[in-house]
């Protein structure tokens, strides 16, 4: 007799889990595109617009882009929580 195999539930992920599926978000300073990535599919390192610090490959971080016709050219990688705090940041600092 073989051994049962666990099967997994489509709940059993924790919320906020990424997916790696493109979603819209709408933000105070626009529309933007944005995508949740595990970091199992990258292994090149990037560097985070909102604390200037180093995502290397491997990690999870969040890939957003402007929702409007060409800004896919303004793809940024970010830390998830530099992504959710950007707005916070002083004058003078670039959203994106």
């Amino acid at each position: 007799m073989s051994p049962r195999r666990a099967r997994r539930r489509e709940s059993s992920r924790p919320f906020g889990f990424p997916t790696g599926l493109d979603k819209v978000e709408e933000w105070p300073d626009g529309e933007w595109k944005v995508r949740m990535l595990t970091g199992a599919s990258s292994a090149k390192n990037y560097r985070c617009p909102g604390c200037d610090q180093e995502i290397r490959g491997g990690q999870p971080h969040v890939v957003a882009w402007p929702n409007w016709p060409g800004g896919d050219e303004e793809r940024r990688h970010w830390h998830q929580t530099c992504w959710r705090k950007r707005l916070d940041r002083g004058p003078g600092r670039s959203r994106y």
